[in-house]
């Protein structure tokens, strides 16, 4: 996507919300390029949480006093406001709160699959899958009798489009995909996937983890049947994310988690379940992080969205370059440009990506190493494990040379 029309970002006011980024470890300043793990937090979304425990802590519904019927309309009203955000037009009814993007895989999966799936049905996933989303449909499989496919990746980290057309079939119940790949940093044409699984009557689950933080999503315009997102990676906090589903099939789903908050009737016999989102919540919510979750909404768009997905397109493909130029340096995933988001995978020749982590982190640069919760993709790509920078709106080209320069030191030290 070309986006240079864009005004750039004000890269140094925004880091001045980001006290964390001033910390210093033997002398030097930290660089954080971990972003795809977890972004840090700005002030206004740590001022918000703040602010809900200092003024108007209690627990959601059925309180009748002041504190709890203003809890709860902050709570409520966070389920719109990410409606809105990802242009989920049918509001709170289609926003289901849950820890992360994993336990919303987990809901569809067990309250949807559990049930629909049987022997003969098919889930197809892509070769380049989350844990989140490989573990939890394969478990699903061998409890249903389901069959679990997965569409190939190319040797450039990109999906087989055409491979994908033929793995889908009629017998497709579901297609599991990631929007954006956290290992290759590849953007999947989740959109295309969608319509083929529509095409054979098919239901779509599209992983947004690591889009949602970092271009604008339109859920309805992708025609996703269920969409996830995390709020940790889009600098807000920890212990909330979203399940966006389409608002008829909610209604058909059962609840999996049971117990107070979520239920309408309760008799020793039987029980029935309270209106959407509700009667996927149970027990006391995650009301702070709801809130904190709207504030890093309010932050994110305050910036543009646009502009965020330019800002991280620049510098991956200013990290691309100057890792490319390294004649030992090995990068996974596609090219810079609109098949790649804000991160690059890559190893050192004949240095494990954990030592060479270690040594980023003398510097005081902090990357991932690992498999990254996508082994079957390791496999694939021969390597145990491999190197992850990933950025974020507070980065800078600045960072990226720090990171190429401990490559340096790296290499000589293993010689």
């Amino acid at each position: 996507m070309s986006q240079h029309h864009l005004e750039p970002l004000d890269v140094d006011a925004i880091r001045e919300e980001f006290p964390i980024l001033e910390r210093e470890f033997d002398g030097q300043q930290v660089v954080y390029l971990d972003n795809a793990a977890t972004t840090q937090t700005p002030d206004p979304v740590v001022d918000a949480m703040s602010d809900y425990y200092r003024e108007s802590n209690a627990n959601v519904h059925r309180g009748i006093h002041h504190l709890s019927q203003e809890a709860s309309i902050l709570y409520e009203e966070a389920h719109d406001r990410v409606a809105e955000f990802v242009g989920a037009s049918g509001g709170r009814e289609e926003i289901v709160f849950t820890k992360n993007t994993t336990e919303a895989e987990n809901l569809v999966a067990y309250s949807w699959g559990l049930n629909e799936l049987g022997p003969g049905d098919e889930v197809v996933l892509t070769e380049m899958e989350h844990h989140a989303s490989l573990v939890t449909w394969q478990q699903i499989g061998k409890r249903t009798g389901a069959d679990v496919k997965y569409i190939q990746v190319t040797d450039d980290g990109t999906l087989d489009m055409d491979h994908a057309r033929e793995v889908i079939t009629d017998d497709t119940a579901m297609v599991s995909a990631v929007h954006v790949s956290n290992t290759l940093g590849t953007v999947n044409p989740v959109s295309e996937l969608v319509d083929i699984a529509h095409d054979h009557d098919a239901l779509a689950f599209i992983d947004g983890a690591q889009a949602v933080p970092n271009r604008p999503v339109d859920v309805e315009e992708i025609d996703a049947d269920f969409y996830a997102f995390s709020g940790h990676k889009m600098a807000g906090p920890t212990g909330i994310g979203a399940l966006y589903g389409k608002k008829a099939l909610l209604e058909e789903m059962q609840p999996y988690l049971y117990g107070g908050g979520m239920i309408r009737k309760v008799t020793f016999e039987d029980s029935t379940w309270d209106d959407l989102p509700w009667k996927f919540e149970p027990g006391t919510p995650q009301i702070a992080e709801a809130v904190g979750l709207v504030a890093a909404i309010d932050w994110l768009e305050e910036i543009g969205m646009d502009r965020i997905e330019a800002h991280e397109e620049e510098l991956a493909r200013y990290a691309y370059e100057q890792l490319d130029a390294e004649p030992d340096v090995e990068i996974y995933g596609p090219e810079p440009g609109s098949e790649r988001g804000g991160l690059v995978g890559f190893n050192l020749e004949s240095v494990h990506a954990h030592d060479l982590a270690s040594i980023m982190n003398d510097h005081a640069v902090a990357i991932r190493a690992g498999d990254h919760c996508t082994q079957p993709l390791h496999d694939k790509l021969g390597v145990a494990a491999s190197a992850r920078a990933s950025f974020y709106v507070y980065n800078t080209k600045e960072e990226i040379d720090k990171l190429v320069d401990a490559i340096e030191d790296a290499r000589q030290l293993f010689a």
